[in-house]
């Protein structure tokens, strides 16, 4: 599948946004760009983007306020931030205030190709099974006014779908909604904390490194720092979502050096 869409760069630094609009662009992308927080919500507000890439430490506008109102107002559109100054807490803070994804400077060309062909190709799935999912809504209600007008005689319900699901202990990852259960209570997590959660699950209870966890839940290969710092602000979120404590979590073990497993029993 040929993957294409429109992508903004947001960053002060010329030569960077530069750089990046030449890799994307060769890599048959649409590519816009904004020196300013300021000057890429007025694009924004202006035409249709697939994608935002920008920098967390701008002049004017900080970038975590310019996410903010990003995701206030289309809330899912992605937006993969990026410094060379890695802090766990800044990182945090843009995944809860609607990031879809952190990187560290500087950026390796290929990795931010694969990056953004996996990302789009993800949103161009996502689309496709939401507009499928409406159809399907809106030919079972067509299907009950017939049934209720004795049209058509009631259908059988189809069995349901055994590859659906995935389930570990009293953990169900319902694979079509995207949704996690946990003893029939709906968790809410972002949604690259769901696919790294996930990606736990298919390999529970084994441990899985920190750059497998990235490669499958995110398509990219990361080099092994960054993929660490990555696997650290993910797994936080996935902790904040299904932890009883956060100082002593049960379920996402940490294996020094290693990587982590899930622990679902």
């Amino acid at each position: 599948m040929t993957v294409s869409g429109h992508i903004l760069i947001i960053d002060d630094e010329l030569s960077l946004r530069q750089t990046l609009a030449r890799v994307l662009q060769h890599a048959g992308f649409e590519v816009t760009t904004a020196a300013t927080g300021e000057e890429g919500l007025g694009l924004l507000s202006g035409a249709h983007f697939d994608l935002v890439y920008m920098d967390i430490r701008m002049p004017g506008m900080p970038g975590l306020d310019v996410l903010q109102l990003i995701h206030a107002n289309q809330p899912s559109l992605p937006v993969i931030m990026f410094t060379a100054q890695p802090d766990l807490n800044s990182a945090v803070e843009a995944l809860r205030r609607g990031a879809t994804d952190y990187l560290l400077k500087p950026l390796m060309p290929q990795a931010l190709i694969d990056r953004t062909q996996a990302l789009i190709a993800s949103q161009l799935v996502e689309r496709r099974k939401r507009e499928i999912l409406m159809q399907i809504e809106n030919l079972k209600t067509e299907l009950q006014s017939l049934e209720l007008n004795g049209i058509v005689q009631p259908a059988v319900a189809a069995p349901e779908s055994a590859d659906r699901y995935l389930r570990r202990g009293a953990m169900s990852f319902d694979l079509h909604t995207r949704r996690l259960t946990i003893a029939e209570r709906i968790i809410n997590m972002p949604p690259t904390a769901f696919d790294y959660l996930l990606v736990l699950a298919r390999h529970a209870p084994g441990i899985v490194g920190f750059q497998t966890l990235v490669a499958e839940a995110q398509g990219y290969q990361a080099e092994a720092r960054e993929a660490q710092e990555l696997t650290k602000w993910h797994i936080h979120q996935i902790r904040q979502a299904i932890e009883p404590d956060l100082h002593h979590p049960s379920h996402v073990i940490n294996v020094r050096g290693s990587g982590y497993r899930l622990v679902a029993d």
